[in-house]
C-alpha cells in the first residue's frame, strides 16, 4: 500500500493510508451510517406492523396483554436492573404491554452477542489471578483507615486489578500535552506497542502516530491496534484494519456495526489504552483524532485530560488490552507480555495506583461504584469533570447527599455542547443538584470532554468513564484510581484553572433556561436508561 501524505491546509504533512472521507451533510447522505439506520428503522416498523396485525387478528389479545404485563412487572421487580431503568421499562409496558414486552425480551436475551458475553467472561475468569498482588501494599492500606482497601477488594471481584505503588504518574491537562508525551514514548519502543481506542480518525494526530508505528514495524517491534466499530461509521473507511495489516500492523475492529436490529449496539469499546513494552501506559479521555488536540475546531476549545503511568501498574493495562484482543481467538496468549519487567516502584513516597476496567456484561458497575465510593467518603471536597451529566437516581442522590452534608461538590460540564439531547439531559439535573449545594460550572471556552475526579487532595480518577448511562452501564471502560499520588496536586491545579474560565450556573440561568431544553430534557429522561 502506497502511503499518502495528507495535510490540514497550511500545516505540515502526515501519513494517510486511505482517501479522506466526506465530511458534513454529504458524508451522512452517502455513508454506511444512513444505510444501516434506514435498515434498522425498517426492521422496527416491521415489528410494530406485526404487533398491530396480531392485536387485531388474535382473539383475547387484551387478556393476553394483561397477563404479559403482570409477568413482566414481576420479572422487573426481581431483576438486577438499576431502579431507574426498571421504572422506564414499567412505563413502556404499561403503555404497550405486548410490544413493550417483546422489546424488553429482545434487549435481555442479547441476540447476536451471547457469544461475546461468554468470551468476555471466559477471559476474565482465566486471568483472575494472573497478576501478582503486593501483600505489603494491601497491609499498608488496610491500616490507614482511608477505605481504599475496601474499594480494591470490591474492584477485584470482577477482574484482576491489583493496587500498586506508583513509580511515576504524569497528568496531562490537555490533549496537546498528552500527544507530545505519547510521541516521545512511542519513539522509545523496543518490543511491542498496543493501542486500544474508541475513535481513530485519519488526520494529523493519527498520521504522526502512524508514521512512528510504521518505522517501528521495520525495526521488528510488534504493533497491535484495536478500535471500536463506531470508528468505521463516523471516521474511518470500512475495512480500515486491512490497510493497517498490509503495513505489518496487527489490527482489529471491535464489534463492527451491522444492519441487524439489536439493543446491544450499546456494547461499545469506549476505552483509551496505549501500552509500550509493558513499561509505560497512557489512558484518559483522549481519542486519536485532531479535535482532541485542537488541531481542528468543532465545539470551541476541546478540553481533555490524560494520564501516563510507569511501574508495576502498567501490567494491568496490558492485561486489559489483551483480554479484549483475545476475544474470538482460539488460543489466548498473555504470559510473554505480562512478564515484561516493569521498572520497580521508587522507595520514596509516590502513592498508589489501581488501574481498573468496567464491563457491561458482569453487572458489577465498577465505574459507577468507585465514583459513588468517592462521593460518600469525601470529607472536604470532590471535583468532577465530565462531558455529560445523565444520572440515575442513585448517582444523583449521592451527589445531593454530599452537597447537603457540606462537602464542596463542583461539576464542570461543556459550555459548548456537542449533542443537543445530551445537553438537555445534563441541564435537567441542574435544579435539584444546585438546591442541594452542588456547584455546576459550564466550561465557557468550549467542549469539556475530560473524565476526571479528585477528592480531598488524596484520591483521584482519570479515565474514559463519563457520568452517564452509556459509560456506567453500557460500555467497556477503563480508568486509573489514584491514592496519595503527587500528580493529584497537578490535577487540582488544573481544576482551579478550569473554574476560573468557566461560568458558575446560578438560579437565574436555571429559571430562564430555553423552553425547548426544558421540555426535551424531561422527555428524554424517560428513555435515557435505554440508550
Amino acid at each position: 500500500m502506497k502511503k499518502k501524505a495528507g495535510n490540514t491546509g497550511n500545516e505540515e504533512k502526515f501519513v494517510r493510508l486511505a482517501k479522506p472521507v466526506r465530511k458534513g451533510l454529504l458524508r451522512l447522505v452517502f455513508s454506511r451510517f444512513l444505510i444501516i439506520f434506514l435498515l434498522l428503522v425498517l426492521q422496527v416498523l416491521s415489528l410494530v406492523a406485526l404487533y398491530e396485525w396480531v392485536y387485531q387478528a388474535v382473539p383475547y389479545v387484551k387478556s393476553i396483554s394483561a397477563v404479559v404485563t403482570v409477568m413482566i412487572i414481576i420479572y422487573l421487580i426481581n431483576s438486577r436492573m438499576d431502579p431507574t431503568s426498571k421504572l422506564t421499562w414499567m412505563w413502556i409496558i404499561a403503555l404497550t404491554p405486548v410490544l413493550g414486552g417483546f422489546f424488553l425480551l429482545f434487549s435481555r436475551v442479547n441476540l447476536g452477542y451471547r457469544n461475546l458475553i461468554r468470551q468476555v467472561r471466559q477471559q476474565v475468569v482465566a486471568t483472575k489471578d494472573i497478576l501478582p498482588k503486593d501483600e505489603a501494599v494491601y497491609r499498608e492500606l488496610k491500616d490507614n483507615g482511608s477505605g481504599t482497601d475496601d474499594l480494591v477488594n470490591f474492584a477485584n471481584r470482577s477482574g484482576c486489578f491489583p493496587i500498586c505503588r506508583s513509580k511515576e504518574a504524569v497528568y496531562f491537562p490537555s490533549g496537546e500535552a498528552y500527544f507530545e508525551a505519547l510521541l516521545k514514548e512511542l519513539e522509545q519502543a523496543e518490543k511491542f506497542i498496543f493501542l486500544e481506542y474508541f475513535f481513530i480518525d485519519e488526520g494529523y494526530m493519527w498520521g504522526k502516530i502512524l508514521e512512528i508505528l510504521l518505522n517501528k514495524v521495520k525495526q521488528g517491534v510488534e504493533i497491535r491496534v484495536l478500535y471500536d466499530g463506531m470508528s468505521e461509521v463516523f471516521y474511518l473507511r470500512p475495512g480500515y484494519f486491512k490497510l493497517l495489516e498490509k503495513e505489518g500492523i496487527q489490527a482489529k475492529t471491535f464489534l463492527p456495526i451491522k444492519p441487524i436490529l439489536s439493543s446491544h449496539y450499546n456494547y461499545r469499546d469506549h476505552r483509551k489504552i496505549l501500552v509500550i513494552d509493558g513499561k509505560c501506559a497512557f489512558t484518559g479521555g483522549i481519542n486519536l483524532a485532531d479535535e482532541y488536540i485542537n488541531r481542528i475546531t468543532r465545539f470551541g476549545h476541546w478540553k481533555d485530560t490524560g494520564l501516563m503511568i510507569k511501574g508495576p501498574a502498567v501490567s494491568s493495562f496490558t492485561l486489559m488490552f489483551l483480554q479484549m484482543w483475545n476475544l474470538n481467538v482460539s488460543e489466548a496468549v498473555y504470559e510473554p507480555y505480562l512478564h515484561e519487567e516493569a521498572d520497580p516502584a521508587p522507595d520514596h513516597e509516590a502513592g498508589y495506583i489501581m488501574p481498573y476496567a468496567d464491563s457491561p456484561v458482569d453487572q458489577e458497575q465498577v465505574g459507577e461504584n468507585i465514583y459513588l465510593d468517592m462521593l460518600y467518603r469525601a470529607d472536604r471536597y470532590i471535583y468532577i469533570m465530565t462531558p455529560y451529566l445523565i444520572l440515575d437516581g442513585e448517582m444523583e442522590a449521592a451527589l445531593c447527599f454530599a452537597g447537603e452534608r457540606g462537602v464542596d461538590v463542583r461539576i464542570v460540564v461543556p459550555g459548548i455542547p456537542d449533542k443537543i439531547v445530551a445537553n438537555s439531559l445534563t441541564k435537567s439535573h441542574y435544579r435539584r443538584l444546585t438546591e442541594c449545594g452542588v456547584k455546576i460550572y459550564e466550561y465557557t471556552p468550549g467542549f469539556m470532554h475530560s473524565k476526571t475526579v479528585i477528592s480531598d487532595d488524596v484520591k483521584g480518577v482519570v479515565g474514559s468513564i463519563n457520568f452517564d448511562y452509556r459509560s456506567l452501564y453500557h460500555h467497556f471502560e477503563c480508568a486509573a484510581y489514584l491514592y496519595k499520588c503527587p500528580c493529584i496536586r497537578e490535577i487540582k491545579a488544573d481544576f482551579e484553572e478550569v473554574f476560573a474560565v468557566s461560568k458558575l450556573v446560578d438560579r437565574e440561568q436555571i429559571e430562564h433556561e430555553k423552553v425547548l431544553y426544558r421540555i426535551l430534557g424531561q422527555i428524554m429522561k424517560f428513555v435515557a436508561p435505554l440508550f
